[in-house]
C-alpha cells in the first residue's frame, strides 16, 4: 500500500489527470461552482479550469455546438511544459451506476487520441477493472480505510481510438469496461462540530435518527458511531445480501456484528449486559442494524414481511440510490412514523419531496424539491423545525381554545341577561368584541419557540377530551362567577330593578345593574382565558418572552380595572351602563373577576396540565402493547425490542428463509 499527497504526484501522471477532468464543475460569474466533493479535489490538484465558452469573443448563440468547452490546465512548475487537457465529453455522475466518466484529449500525446477517466465508489470502478490490474489487498485496503470513517474514491482510465464525432455518439456502458485501476482517493469524512449535539438533542427528546447516504456501509458505521445514531450501549450488526445464490432460490440474508461494538457484550437472547439499557415505551431496542441499498431492495422484493420490522430497528442505510431513498421514506411512513429528511444533493430530492418534512441543506437542486431551505449547511436546522412546528401547533390549538371559550363566555352572559329580557349594550359588545379579543388575537401567536425539545410530543388531535374538558371547565367556572354576580347584585340595598317597560318590539336595550356588574365580571374573564391558553412551558417560552402580549394584557387589565372601579362619566355614556353606586362595590366586582380568573388558572394548571395530562401520559405507559392508539411502529418495537428472533433460523415464520454464517458465533448470541 503505498499513499501519496495529491501535490507530490508527477503532473503528467494518469492519477493527476483524472483527479484533475473527471468532474462535472463548470464556471459561474468567474467562480467554480459544483459539486462540494468535486470542488475539493480539483483545488487539491491546483490545475486550472478553462471555458471555451466563457470567453468574451465566443456569441452565447454558438457555446452549444463548441465541441471543447472545457479545458483543464497544469499549473507553471519552473521549465516544465503545462498540459492542457480537453474534456470532450461528461458521462454525468448517476446514483445508480456509482460512477461518473469523462473523456479527455490530450494533444500531446498523438499515440492515444483519446482517454477514458473514470472514478466512483470503489467496489463499482473495481467490477469494471481489468483483475489483473486489481491489487491483491484491494478490498482490505478499502475496508480498513472505510471502518475508520474515511470517504473513499476509487479511480480509473482506459485509453479510446475513437476520434471527435465517435466520441460524442458513443454509449457509456460500451467503453467503461476493461478499464486499468488507478488507486483510491482517500479523504477524512470529518462530523462538523455541531452534528454530535444536535443528534445528542434529538436522543433525549426521544427523537429516533438514521443515516441514509449513499457511502460506503463502514464509512457511514463509523460515522455513525461517532455522532451518536448508532449508540454504544448497544449490539450493532449488519445485515447483508449473499450474492452467491442458485437460480430458483431467495438471496440468503447474512448477519455480522460490526466490529467496532464487539467490546458490547451481548448475551445469548440479544439483551446486552449493560446496566444502563433502559427501553422507554415509545421506540427503544437493545440492538441496531445497518444495511446497504443492494440489501434493502432484495428484502423488499424477496422478503416483504421482513420490511416494516426492518426499518423500524435499522438506523443506518449505506450505498442507497435515490429511489431507494424515497421508498425507505414510504415505508417508514406506513408504519406511521412522521419523517423529516435532510439533504443537500440532487440524489435526495425524491426523499425530500416524500417525507413530511423536507429540509435542503443547500440552494441548489435539492431546495426546489424541500419546502425549507436551511441557509446553514448542518443539521442545526432540524430541532429548529422540530420546535417551531410544535410551537405552531399548540398556538393554533391555544387560538381555538380561547376563541371557543370567549364565545361561550359571552354567550352565557347573553344567556344570563335574557332572564330579565335585556342584554349588553351596543357598546359593550364593541368593548368586548374589539378591544379585549381583537389586540390579543393580533398577538397571540408571537410567542417564540422553547429552546429545548421536549420528549413528549404535542396533542396532535384539536377535539380531543382534554380540550373539550378544558374548555368546558373554563365555560362552568365562568358562568358561575357570573351567576352569583348577578344573584349577589339583586340582593344589595343599593340595587334598583328594571323599572322600564319593554315595548311591543322586546328591545332590549334596556339599562340594568344585573348587566354592568356581570359585564365588568366578564371583561378579566376574557383576559384570563388569554393567558391560560397562551402558555408557554414545554413547547413555547414564557408568555412574557412576548412582549406586544405581555403589554396588551397588562393594559387591558388596567383598562379594565379603570371602567370597574372608577369609571368617569364618559365611559359610562359611552358603555351604556348602569353604574354601581358604591366605591366598595364596584371593587368588590373587579376582586370577583380576579378570584375568577385565580380559579380558571388553577383548574387548567393542576386539574388539566397535571393531572390530567399525566394520567393520560401514565395510561399509555400501562397499555402500551394493548391499546389500539398505538401507532403501528410502536406495536412492532415493543414485540422485538429485546430479541433478533424475528431474524433468527429457528423462527417459525422464518424457518428456511434466512441462513447465516459463522452460526456459533452469531445465531449463538440471540
Amino acid at each position: 500500500k503505498l499513499a501519496f499527497n495529491m501535490q507530490s504526484l508527477p503532473l503528467d501522471g494518469e492519477i493527476l489527470k483524472a483527479a484533475a477532468t473527471c468532474h462535472s464543475l463548470t464556471i459561474i460569474n468567474g467562480e467554480l461552482c459544483g459539486d462540494p466533493l468535486d470542488l475539493i479535489l480539483f483545488r487539491k490538484t491546483n490545475w486550472i479550469l478553462e471555458e471555451t465558452s466563457s470567453c468574451d469573443e465566443v456569441e452565447e448563440s454558438s457555446r452549444y455546438d463548441l465541441i471543447q468547452p472545457i479545458v483543464i490546465k497544469s499549473p507553471l512548475i519552473g521549465n516544465q511544459i503545462q498540459l492542457e487537457l480537453a474534456v470532450v465529453r461528461q458521462f454525468t455522475f448517476n446514483p445508480t451506476l456509482q460512477r461518473m466518466a469523462v473523456i479527455v484529449h490530450n494533444p500531446q500525446e498523438p499515440g492515444h487520441s483519446m482517454c477514458l477517466y473514470c472514478k466512483g465508489s470503489p467496489e463499482m470502478i473495481a467490477s469494471l477493472c481489468c483483475p489483473e490490474t486489481i491489487p491483491v489487498d484491494y478490498q482490505k485496503v478499502v475496508n480498513d480505510y472505510a471502518q475508520h470513517g474515511y470517504r473513499l474514491i476509487a479511480l480509473a482510465y482506459r485509453y479510446l481510438e475513437v476520434n471527435y464525432i465517435h466520441a460524442q455518439k458513443i454509449k457509456r456502458e460500451e467503453i467503461e469496461c476493461n478499464m486499468t485501476m488507478l488507486g483510491l482517493v482517500v479523504m477524512e469524512n470529518r462530523v462538523k462540530k455541531q452534528t454530535g449535539s444536535v443528534i445528542n438533542q434529538l436522543n433525549r427528546a426521544l427523537i429516533r435518527t438514521i443515516m441514509v447516504t449513499g457511502d460506503n456501509i463502514l464509512t457511514a458505521v463509523s460515522v455513525a458511531k461517532e455522532c451518536g445514531i448508532i449508540k454504544q450501549n448497544k449490539c450493532a450488526y449488519l445485515l447483508e445480501a449473499d450474492s452467491k445464490k442458485s437460480i430458483n432460490e431467495k438471496t440468503r440474508l447474512i448477519l455480522k456484528p460490526c466490529e467496532a461494538f464487539d467490546q458490547y457484550e451481548c448475551s445469548q437472547n440479544g439483551k446486552t449486559h449493560k446496566s444502563d439499557i433502559h427501553i422507554n415505551f415509545s421506540t427503544n431496542t437493545t440492538y441496531q442494524l445497518a444495511v446497504t441499498g443492494t440489501t434493502f431492495q432484495v428484502i423488499l422484493e424477496e422478503y416483504p414481511e421482513l420490511v416494516e420490522k426492518l426499518v423500524c430497528v435499522c438506523d443506518v442505510f449505506a450505498r442507497m440510490s435515490p429511489e431507494q431513498k424515497q421508498q425507505l421514506i414510504n415505508q417508514l411512513q406506513q408504519v406511521d412514523y412522521t419523517v423529516a429528511m435532510c439533504g443537500d444533493g440532487a440524489n435526495d430530492c425524491a426523499a425530500l419531496k416524500a417525507a413530511h418534512a423536507g429540509i435542503s441543506l443547500s440552494e441548489a437542486e435539492a431546495s426546489i424539491a424541500a419546502p425549507f431551505t436551511s441557509k446553514i449547511p448542518d443539521i442545526r436546522c432540524v430541532p429548529m423545525v422540530i420546535r417551531e412546528g410544535r410551537a405552531a401547533l399548540v398556538t393554533s390549538f391555544g387560538v381555538f381554545k380561547y376563541m371557543a371559550g370567549y364565545a361561550l363566555t359571552q354567550f352565557l352572559t347573553v344567556t344570563i341577561l335574557y332572564w330579565l329580557n335585556t342584554d349588553l349594550q351596543d357598546f359593550q359588545f364593541l368593548f368586548i368584541d374589539f378591544f379585549l379579543v381583537t389586540f390579543v388575537a393580533v398577538w397571540f401567536g408571537y410567542t417564540p419557540a422553547c429552546e429545548k425539545i421536549s420528549p413528549t410530543p404535542p396533542p396532535t388531535r384539536l377535539l380531543s377530551f382534554i380540550s373539550i374538558f378544558s374548555i368546558l371547565a373554563q365555560i362552568l367556572i365562568n358562568g358561575l362567577f357570573q351567576v352569583f354576580a348577578f344573584i349577589y347584585t339583586s340582593q344589595q340595598p343599593w340595587f334598583i330593578p328594571v323599572s322600564i317597560a319593554i315595548n311591543n318590539d322586546q328591545d332590549r336595550s334596556v339599562r340594568a345593574m344585573q348587566g354592568t356588574a356581570v359585564f365588568c365580571v366578564s371583561t378579566f374573564q376574557y383576559i384570563t382565558l388569554a393567558i391560560i391558553y397562551s402558555k408557554g412551558f414545554p413547547y413555547r417560552k414564557p408568555m412574557y418572552t412576548n412582549m406586544p402580549m405581555t403589554l396588551t394584557i397588562t393594559v387591558l387589565t388596567l383598562v379594565s380595572s379603570w371602567v370597574t372601579v372608577l369609571p368617569q362619566q364618559f365611559v359610562i355614556s359611552f358603555l351604556n351602563y348602569d353604574p354601581i353606586p358604591y366605591f366598595v362595590d364596584r371593587l368588590f366586582y373587579a376582586m370577583l373577576g380576579v378570584l375568577s380568573g385565580i380559579v380558571s388558572y388553577m383548574m387548567e394548571h393542576f386539574i388539566v396540565d397535571e393531572l390530567l395530562l399525566g394520567i393520560v401520559e401514565k395510561l399509555n405507559r400501562q397499555n402500551f402493547q394493548n391499546t389500539p392508539n398505538n401507532s403501528k411502529y410502536e406495536k412492532i418495537i415493543c414485540s422485538i425490542a429485546e430479541s433478533l428472533s424475528w431474524l433468527s433460523p429457528n423462527s417459525v415464520d422464518l424457518r428456511n428463509k434466512i441462513n447465516f454464517k459463522n452460526q456459533e458465533d452469531i445465531v449463538d448470541r440471540f
